[in-house]
C-alpha cells in the first residue's frame, strides 16, 4: 500500500472507496452507497488498465512491480468491488470478480512473500488483507447463492490470512505507529477484514457458536489496534496530504463494516451501533483524503 508504486497506483483508492460504500449500505444510506460504488467501479477500471499495461510491458519492471506488497492491492480492490456487486444484487459479476481475485492472489502472493524484509512497514500487512478479501467475497457468495462449498475455501483462506498476520507482525517496525505516513493503519485493518471474513462465515454456517467467539476475539484485537493508532495520530499529527492516507481510510471503513457485520452474525446488537458510529470518521477521512488527492493531481498537472 505504498504510495503510487508498482504501476498499480489506484488499488488503495478502490479499496477505501469501496468499503465506505459497503458501510453506507449497511447503515441504510443506499443512494450514497450506490454513488460511491460507481466511483469504486470507475477507479477499478483505471487500476485494471494500469496493471494490464504493467503485465504487457514485461521485463524487470513487471518483476519488481509484482513483488512489491502494493501489487496485492489489486487483489483486495477486486474483492471489495465484488462485495459491492453482491451488495447491489449482481451475483454473476461478483462471481467473476471472485475468480479474478483468486487468480491474482495465487500468482502475486508467493512473489510478494519472497521479497518481504526483516523490518516491515504497515503496507506489508496487505498480504493478510488480500487473502481475507478473497475469503470475504467467497463467504458472501456462499450466503447469497447455493454455492455452499465456497465456505470451505473461505475458511482455509481465513486461517492462511491470520497466519500471515502473525508472520508480518513479528517483523513489523513498531516505530511506524508514530512515524508512518498512513499505511501503519493496516495493522488494524488487516485484523478488521479477518473479523469480517469470520463474521460472514459465521452467518453462513449452521453451527456458528465457535466461529462467533473467533469473530469477536479478532474484532476486539482490531479495535484495540484502532485505539492505539488514534492515540498515535493525536500525539503526532500528520495533516499534510500523502497518497498512503488511502491506506488509513480503508481500515477505518473496514472496522466499521466488521463491527456492524459481527453485531448481526454474533447477535451482539451494540456492535452494530458501534459500527455505525465508527462509519462517520471513515466517511469524513475519505472526503478529506479525496479532496487532497484532487488538489495534488491538479497541482501536478499544472506543474507539467
Amino acid at each position: 500500500m505504498s504510495e503510487h508504486r508498482a504501476g498499480n497506483p489506484w488499488g488503495t483508492e478502490v479499496m477505501a472507496t469501496g468499503i465506505v460504500a459497503v458501510g453506507l449500505h449497511l447503515a441504510g444510506l443506499v443512494w450514497a452507497a450506490r454513488v460511491l460504488l460507481a466511483v469504486t467501479a470507475a477507479l477499478w477500471v483505471v487500476l485494471a488498465v494500469t496493471f494490464g499495461r504493467l503485465v504487457a510491458g514485461g521485463g524487470p519492471r513487471l518483476r519488481e512491480g509484482t513483488s512489491d506488497p502494493a501489487a496485492l492491492t489489486t487483489v483486495a480492490a477486486t474483492g471489495v468491488l465484488g462485495d459491492g456487486a453482491a451488495m447491489v444484487s449482481r451475483p454473476v459479476a461478483a462471481a467473476v470478480l471472485l475468480g479474478l481475485a483468486a487468480a491474482l492472489w495465487a500468482v502475486l502472493l508467493p512473489r510478494v512473500l519472497r521479497r518481504l524484509g526483516r523490518r516491515l512497514p504497515g503496507a506489508a500487512f496487505v498480504v493478510t488483507v488480500a487473502t481475507q478479501a478473497v475469503a470475504v467475497l467467497a463467504a458472501t457468495l456462499a450466503v447469497r447463492r447455493p454455492e455452499r462449498w465456497l465456505l470451505w475455501p473461505a475458511g482455509v483462506l481465513i486461517a492462511i490470512g491470520l497466519l500471515l498476520y502473525v508472520v508480518v507482525l513479528a517483523r513489523f517496525d513498531l516505530g511506524e505507529l508514530m512515524a508512518g505516513a498512513g499505511d501503519q493503519w493496516v495493522v488494524a485493518g488487516s485484523l478488521s477484514i479477518s473479523a469480517l471474513a469470520l463474521g460472514k462465515v459465521t452467518s453462513a454456517t449452521d453451527a456458528p457458536t465457535a466461529l462467533a467467539g473467533a469473530t469477536l476475539t479478532v474484532l476486539a484485537a482490531a479495535l484495540a489496534w484502532y485505539a492505539v493508532l488514534v492515540v498515535c495520530e493525536a500525539l503526532r499529527p500528520r495533516p499534510s496530504y500523502d497518497g498512503r492516507r488511502w491506506a488509513t481510510v480503508f481500515p477505518l471503513g473496514m472496522t466499521a463494516v466488521s463491527a456492524m457485520t459481527a453485531g448481526r452474525a454474533c447477535d451482539v446488537p451494540w456492535l452494530g451501533t458501534l459500527g455505525k458510529g465508527l462509519l462517520w470518521p471513515a466517511v469524513v477521512v475519505w472526503a478529506v483524503v479525496a479532496a487532497g488527492a484532487v488538489r495534488h493531481a491538479v497541482a501536478a498537472s499544472s506543474s507539467d
